[in-house]
C-alpha cells in the first residue's frame, strides 16, 4: 500500500528526545558535555557520551537532526566501507534494517531497485549495512539513536555568536543561545558545518584555500586549467551577452576577476548546492513550478552549453530507493552555484539567510528553466518534466531539503594539521582516531574569463587516496593555549584539499564518536582533553568498534 512518510512517528521521536528537557524560553541547563550542532557528528558524539555514562545535551540550531545525511545526501560517498566502524556503521545498519521490511518499499518493488552505490553496492548483506537511502529514513535512524539513548535535544537554538561565550582560564564555561538559554558543561563539542562555536571561542581557524607552499602540497590553491572531472567547459563558449563582444558585458554568474596564479591561496570556498530528492512516481510527485523571483536570464550560459550538444547534465540522476533520486551537481553549468558561497562561512545569520535564499532561487529556477524554456532541446524539457519533488520528503519545508550542502566553511588550525601528504599516505599520521579513504574532492570555486576570451570554471579537483589513511587525534583538538575543553569533529584542522576527502558524512560520524570518547575520558579521569594518553584513548576506541588502521 502506498503511503506518505509517517510524520507522526518522527514527531513522537522528537518529543521523546526533547520532552525531558522542556523549559521556559530562558533557563540554565547543565551537562557534562554540551554538543552544539545538529549534524550526523552531533548525534554520534552525544550517543557515545551517553553510552560512557555521562550526561550530554545536544543544542541544535536545526529542527531536524542528521545534517546532510538526512537532508538529501542519500547517495553516500562511502569511500572504502571496510574502514567505517563503530556508531557510523551502526547508523548504516539501521538503514539496512529499515529496508529489510517489505512495507518500506511502498513506491517500488525491492527487486526493481538495483544495487548501485557510490563505489560500493548499495546493500551489503554480509555486513547488514545499506549505504543508499531516502532522506526521511535517515532522519528516522538518527532519531532512533537519540531516543534509544534518552538524549535531550534542544532544537532551533542558535548560538549567540557575539556575546554568548563565557570563558575562564582558557576554557569555555558556558554558551548562550539567542533565545536566552544558558548551557554549562565541562567539555564542549562544535559539531556544526560552519564552526561557529569554535570561532566564537577565539580558536584559530582559516577559510578558503592555502598556498601550496604552506604545507608542501600540490593540489591546494588556485588550479586554473586543471580538469579532473567533467565539470568544466569543453567547448569554446563566449562569456559575453553578445557572443564575442566584450563591450556587451558578461553573462550572469561569470566573474570579471582573474582566477589568480596557480598554487596560490585565497579566501574563496567551493560551491554549495542543495541535494534535491526528486521522483518520477506520478503518485508521489509534486510538479516543478515557477519560483518567486525567477529570472530566465540567469541561465543563458546553459543554453550555450546545450547548443554544443553536451548532455551529461541531464542524465545525472543517481537512484535511491522508491523511485527517487539524489540530485547532485554535474557538468560546467549545473546545480552548484559557483562563486556565490564565498561569504557564507563568516557571514552573520541574517546574511546567511540571504545567501541561502539566493541559492534556493537559483536552483528552483534552474529546474523550472530546464522544464519549460524552449531554447533548450525538446528532449531536455520532456525529461525534466518526468521529475518532480517527492511528496513524502521534507513535507514541512515545501518538499525542499532542510540544509544546504556546506561542502566547506571554516577549518580549525589545531594541534595537528591534516594535509594532502596525509591523505596520499606520504607521511605517517600520529595517533589515529579514525580513517578516511575518499578521493580529495573539491567542487569548482569560481567561473571566469580565460585569456583567450572564453568562459571556464576553476577549482574542481579529484585526486584519489592510494589507500585508507589515518586521521590524527590532533586534528580535532585546538591548541591547548587557545581552548582546553573544546573538541571539533567536523571543521577539523586540515588544509582545503585534505578536507576534500575528510568532509564525508561517514567520516564525520566516526570523528563524532571519537570526540565523544575523548570528552568522556577526560571528564571521568578529571584531566584536560590534551592530557589524555593516546594509548588509553586508542584502547577505548578499538573496544567500541572504531577502525584505526588498515
Amino acid at each position: 500500500m502506498k503511503k506518505l512518510i509517517n510524520l507522526t512517528f518522527i514527531g513522537m521521536l522528537i518529543f521523546a528526545a526533547t520532552g525531558c528537557s522542556r523549559e521556559t524560553a530562558t533557563g540554565t541547563f547543565k551537562a557534562d558535555v554540551i554538543v552544539y550542532g545538529g549534524t550526523s557528528a552531533a548525534v554520534t558524539t552525544a550517543v557515545q557520551v551517553h553510552r560512557m555514562g555521562l550526561s550530554v545535551i545536544i543544542v541544535s540550531p536545526d529542527r531536524h537532526l542528521g545534517g546532510m545525511s538526512s537532508s538529501g545526501l542519500g547517495f553516500t560517498d562511502t569511500g572504502n566501507k571496510e574502514v567505517i566502524g563503530g556508531l557510523a556503521r551502526e547508523f548504516y545498519q539501521l538503514i539496512y534494517q529499515h529496508y529489510e521490511k517489505p512495507e518500506s518499499w511502498n513506491w517500488q518493488k525491492r527487486s526493481e531497485y538495483g544495487n548501485r552505490g557510490q563505489g560500493n553496492p548499495a546493500i551489503d548483506g554480509d555486513k547488514r549495512t545499506m549505504w543508499i537511502f531516502e532522506p526521511h529514513v535517515a532522519e528516522e535512524a538518527f532519531e532512533t539513536m537519540i531516543s534509544r539513548n534518552n538524549i535531550p535535544v534542544h532544537r532551533d537554538e542558535w548560538l549567540d555568536r557575539e556575546t554568548g561565550i563565557e570563558m575562564k582560564n582558557g576554557k569555555i564555561v558556558s554558551i548562550r543561545t539567542l533565545s536566552g538559554k544558558l548551557y554549562k558543561g565541562k567539555v564542549f563539542i562544535d559539531a556544526t558545518y560552519e564552526g561557529d562555536l569554535m570561532a566564537s571561542a577565539g580558536v584559530r581557524y582559516t577559510v578558503g584555500r592555502e598556498d601550496n607552499s604552506l604545507y608542501g602540497e600540490t593540489w591546494n590553491g588556485v588550479q586554473a586549467g586543471v580538469f579532473h572531472h567533467g565539470h568544466y567547459f569543453k567547448d569554446k563558449i563566449s562569456p559575453y551577452k553578445i557572443p564575442g563582444d566584450p563591450s556587451s558585458g558578461l553573462l550572469p554568474r561569470i566573474s570579471a576577476e582573474t582566477p589568480g596564479e596557480n598554487g596560490t591561496g585565497d579566501h574563496k570556498v567551493q560551491a554549495y548546492c542543495y541535494r534535491l530528492c526528486l521522483t518520477q512516481n506520478p503518485d508521489n510527485k509534486v510538479p516543478i513550478t515557477k519560483p518567486e523571483g525567477y529570472d530566465s536570464t540567469q541561465y543563458e550560459l546553459l543554453v550555450r552549453v546545450a547548443e554544443t550538444r553536451w548532455n551529461e547534465f541531464f542524465a545525472k540522476y543517481d537512484a535511491i530507493p522508491n523511485r527517487k533520486t539524489d540530485v547532485n551537481n554535474h557538468g560546467p553549468f549545473s546545480y552548484d552555484n559557483i562563486g556565490m558561497s564565498w561569504e557564507y562561512p563568516e557571514a552573520s545569520y541574517e546574511k546567511r539567510k540571504e545567501i541561502l535564499k539566493e541559492h534556493i532561487t537559483y536552483q528552483k529556477g534552474l529546474l523550472y528553466f530546464m522544464a519549460t524554456d524552449k531554447r533548450l532541446p525538446q528532449w531536455v524539457r520532456d525529461t525534466m518534466n518526468t521529475w518532480g519533488f517527492s511528496r513524502d520528503e521534507f513535507a514541512d519545508n515545501g518538499y525542499w531539503p532542510y540544509n544546504i550542502y556546506v561542502r566547506e566553511a571554516r577549518r580549525m588550525i589545531g594541534k595537528y594539521v591534516m594535509t594532502e601528504n596525509d591523505v596520499l599516505c606520504k607521511r605517517d599520521v600520529p595517533e589515529s582516531i579514525g580513517m578516511g579513504s575518499y578521493t580529495m574532492d573539491s567542487h569548482n570555486v569560481q567561473r571566469y574569463v580565460t585569456a583567450e576570451g572564453y568562459v571556464q570554471n576553476e577549482g574542481d579537483i579529484g585526486v584519489a587516496a592510494p589507500r585508507p589513511y589515518r586521521i590524527s587525534l590532533g586534528s580535532i583538538l585546538p591548541e591547548r593555549e587557545q581552548c582546553s575543553n573544546l573538541i571539533v569533529p567536523v571543521c577539523v584542522s586540515c588544509s582545503h584539499i585534505a578536507f576534500g576527502s575528510i568532509r564525508m558524512e561517514p567520516v564525520f560520524m566516526i570523528l563524532g564518536q571519537s570526540a565523544g570518547t575523548v570528552a568522556s575520558m577526560a571528564i571521568e579521569g578529571k584531566k584536560n582533553i590534551h592530557d589524555l594518553t593516546y594509548d588509553e584513548i586508542r584502547k577505548k576506541l578499538v573496544g567500541d568498534g572504531q577502525i584505526l588502521e588498515f
